[in-house]
């Protein structure tokens, strides 16, 4: 289905140059006298890389529909990740190269939603936020004096991520799976 460039939203996916893309971010721009035009961010589906690419308002994009899943994540060998169909107990496998950045976020038995295209799994769609455990972080000072000042924090996925002083090891945070951001603590 072709849509005009304006009408881009984030998160939709569209083809364009005959590969898959998710729409990161997209901004119509019109600047002075200057033809209109479409500004945007798009992460390929099959590579996981991020481009920027500029579309002319009166260009016609192809919108690519998929159908989405939702799977348990199971495990990694190191090269694939395993997730399973929690209705029919069927498995699939995505490579390391078509997961990219989102590995960061899956712990087993997280639920998420897998996108297919013309029957072949193709990515992956993660909850807005997803609850990890912290495994290192510096020590809190109490008698510190400046507010506002965060600390890097390792957890169980490797991710690296700022947070509070008073987060310590061992405690369950809330992570914003979209910028990589402390949320919350999460009561236990």
């Amino acid at each position: 289905m072709l849509i005009p460039a304006t009408q881009m939203k984030k998160g939709m996916t569209i083809k364009h140059n005959n590969e898959l893309f998710r729409v990161f971010d997209a901004q119509h721009i019109t600047p002075g006298n200057w033809r209109g035009m479409v500004q945007t961010k798009l992460r390929s589906l099959r590579s996981g890389s991020m481009i920027e690419h500029r579309f002319r308002s009166e260009d016609r994009i192809e919108r690519a529909f998929l159908e989405e899943k939702e799977m348990e994540y199971m495990y990694t060998d190191n090269t694939d990740y395993y997730f399973m169909d929690t209705a029919t107990y069927e498995q699939i496998h995505l490579s390391k190269e078509v997961m990219g950045d989102t590995v960061s976020y899956l712990v087993p038995n997280i639920k998420i939603q897998v996108d297919f295209y013309e029957g072949v799994p193709i990515g992956i769609e993660l909850p807005p936020s997803v609850d990890l455990k912290v495994v290192g972080t510096e020590p809190w000072l109490k008698g510190a004096t400046i507010s506002n000042v965060n600390k890097p924090a390792t957890l169980e996925t490797g991710l690296v991520i700022q947070v509070p002083p008073f987060i310590g090891p061992g405690e369950i945070i809330r992570v914003d799976t979209t910028e990589g951001k402390y949320l919350e603590r999460v009561k236990s």
